[in-house]
């Protein structure tokens, strides 16, 4: 189940999104996950969850690989919902279950925010799963070559984020393995009370931080063997180019924005 996380992965497929612009996607990203805040009726979430399910179509990326992916948080949303829905205590009331009450605010306070937590993940999933890494940490360097102006290491920068996205999915299949192995060796992880499975993951961490540290000597050695000293004076294999097509992709969400800040006054 872990290797079916989505954030670090990308998946070499041919569509519009991943022929654009890296910049258009990240400086896109951006603005939309700004914006998701401000919705706070039906209006605006109904576009939102239309524009996330349209770009997902243009991705071209499976749906079953996407719906693996969100598989894992969607305890999380579904505990973050229910939450909201006994504590708030807003509006008119629905249901009275002992000392429990369902408020009508509740239910669409729940509601909200389980659409904001599945609309971040899947639109900031799909910015590495339709970005190779080097594209994405040209793309970022890019951005924050400005700030090196004021003496922000901007390559560095973009290449450590481009990095721990990258490891994401690779210490979770790390992670998947040890707990595979201690499983074999009899250790429980699925039963019993809570507090003796929290205790059962603590033997995880020892040989998951030795993998971690082991991984990064190994990629830094590899990086001198090849004479990586930073970004002054290297040149890129591939030249970033913005086209028409990032134009119109950022005008799109810029749309967005403001459509979704008009509805919000209804």
């Amino acid at each position: 189940m872990l290797q079916n996380v989505l954030i670090g992965q990308y998946v070499p497929v041919e569509s519009l999104l991943h022929r654009l612009d890296p910049r258009s996607k990240l400086i896109s990203v951006f603005l939309l996950v700004f914006v998701i805040f401000f919705a706070n009726n039906w209006y605006a979430n109904a576009l939102i969850i239309l524009f996330t399910g349209i770009t997902i179509l243009l991705s071209h990326v499976p749906l079953t690989f996407i719906y693996r992916g969100i598989k894992p948080i969607l305890w999380l949303v579904l505990f973050t919902c229910a939450l909201h829905v006994f504590l708030t205590k807003e509006g008119s009331l629905l249901v009275a279950l002992g000392p429990l009450s369902i408020h009508e605010g509740g239910v669409m306070q729940g509601l909200f925010i389980s659409i904001r937590l599945l609309v971040l993940v899947l639109l900031t999933s799909l910015v590495t799963l339709t970005t190779s890494p080097i594209m994405l940490t040209d793309g970022l360097e890019s951005l924050l070559a400005p700030l090196k102006k004021i003496g922000v290491p901007a390559h560095d920068l973009a290449l450590m984020m481009s990095i721990a996205l990258r490891f994401i999915p690779t210490f979770l299949q790390e992670t998947e393995k040890i707990m595979k192995a201690q499983m074999a060796r009899g250790v429980d992880f699925t039963s019993g009370p809570i507090t003796h499975r929290i205790k059962a993951l603590i033997p995880l961490l020892v040989p998951l931080f030795i993998s971690a540290f082991k991984r990064a000597e190994e990629l830094a050695l590899a990086m001198e063997a090849r004479g990586y000293h930073g970004g002054e004076g290297r040149t890129k294999l591939r030249v970033l180019t913005w086209s028409w097509k990032d134009h119109i992709a950022l005008s799109v969400c810029v749309l967005m924005c403001i459509l979704v800040s008009l509805l919000r006054a209804l």
